[in-house]
């Protein structure tokens, strides 16, 4: 059986800088500063996360200091000339919050950010309560798997399920995150499923194949051809 995908959970920072809604501009800067972050979750009630303050929200306040927008320049940037004129946290902020939860799984989140052009999201329980931060470096992490660990994976999840037997002649090696399997094979249609299977698997760069298989599935009838795929992509 195929291992759990990696969640949320496994990777996100659990302790979080974040504001309250009444929190001042000043303060909202200082916090940013100390914990060295460019955005901080905004919570009201116990813990709610209702909206995020990021470097970008608080830039207005600064850009418009010397300049009086005209009518036609405050309505292109009507959200810039409203930021520069707030003071709290809950003037500032985007809202509703982009946020994830903690049993997404990693593909889901960096999905997330992608389409929606963030660095991070809040992670909150089914309330909407602040549980902890992911960030792209967390979803990361997983290539930080060791090659010794990746490789008992493939050969105990995939090599393993996927044979009734197990396959002896099939060598399982990683180096760097690149998984190679080389050896007999009886099934060369089996290639593309095995390539599909090993990419699934958290922490692996890339797959290649150097494997001999049968023609036939009769060994009597079996003539041996090698298949090699560099890069199975």
């Amino acid at each position: 059986m195929l291992n759990t995908p990696h969640i949320v959970r496994d990777v996100m920072t659990r302790t979080v800088a974040a504001v309250d809604r009444g929190a001042r501009f000043k303060e909202v800067v200082r916090t940013m500063e100390e914990w060295q972050v460019s955005a901080l979750p905004v919570l009201a009630g116990e813990g709610r996360v209702v909206g995020v303050v990021s470097e970008a929200d608080l830039l207005p306040k600064e850009e418009f200091r010397e300049s009086d927008p005209g009518r036609l320049e405050q309505l292109r940037q009507v959200d810039d000339v409203r930021r520069a004129e707030a003071v709290t946290a809950g003037e500032l902020m985007t809202s509703p919050a982009l946020t994830v939860r903690a049993d997404a799984t990693l593909s889901q989140a960096a999905r997330t950010m992608a389409q929606q052009s963030v660095k991070r999201l809040p992670v909150v329980d089914g309330r909407g309560v602040l549980q902890g931060i992911v960030s792209r470096a967390d979803l990361l992490k997983v290539f930080l798997r060791s090659d010794e660990e990746l490789a008992g994976e493939v050969r105990r999840d995939i090599v393993g399920a996927l044979f009734a037997a197990p396959a002896r002649d099939l060598r399982v090696t990683v180096a760097d995150g690149v998984v190679t399997l080389s050896g007999r094979i009886r099934d060369t249609s089996l290639v593309p499923v095995l390539a599909r299977l090993v990419r699934s698997v958290e922490g692996v760069v890339d797959v290649e194949f150097d494997v001999i298989g049968a023609a036939s599935a009769r060994p009597e009838e079996a003539s041996w051809s090698t298949l090699r795929t560099p890069s199975a992509r």
